[in-house]
């Protein structure tokens, strides 16, 4: 069943957040964190025959390398049926449509099904770091230019990106 994708404003933005807090428990979101974050970035739900299944971040194009982060969290109820990797091609259309010239993701490396979905999908790890108070550190990968990012099909492990 294929995606839609709508921008969280309002009410969805509790949807976005609660999403967001069940896949990154380390750091958890205020809806006032959530608010202030759709400021900066594009936040986004999807939904598969009305129920919602996961989130994205995009984080837009800076300069001046036009630099721009996706990040894309799939609820474990809906993995394994191809709904992480059309949400995360829909995502990078997004980025690319915007100006990016370079796209990154950052996951949490506890997330063991996000890094092998962002490592499937043609990521490549460059950095690690922790953030002030937490214990569990994040990745950071990029896709290296003319990464084919159209994985496998999409029907396996889609635990989506995390942060």
């Amino acid at each position: 069943m294929p995606l839609t994708i709508e921008v969280a404003s309002g009410p969805m933005l509790e949807g976005w957040r609660a999403i967001h807090n069940a896949i990154i428990p380390t750091h958890p979101l205020s809806a006032d964190d959530v608010a202030e974050r759709a400021t900066r970035h594009r936040l986004t739900v999807a939904r598969a025959g009305g129920a919602l299944v996961g989130n994205a971040t995009l984080r837009p194009p800076r300069s001046p390398d036009q630099v721009a982060t996706v990040i894309v969290r799939i609820l474990p109820a809906y993995r394994r049926n191809g709904h992480g990797t059309e949400y995360l091609q829909a995502e990078l259309a997004r980025a690319r449509a915007d100006g990016a010239e370079r796209i990154e993701t950052v996951v949490l490396v506890s997330h063991e099904a996000g890094l092998a979905f962002a490592h499937r999908h043609g990521f490549v790890e460059h950095d690690r770091y922790l953030l002030d108070g937490d214990l569990v550190p994040y990745a950071d990968l990029h896709l290296p230019a003319g990464a084919d990012t159209g994985a496998d099909g999409g029907a396996d492990s889609e635990a989506g990106l995390s942060r």
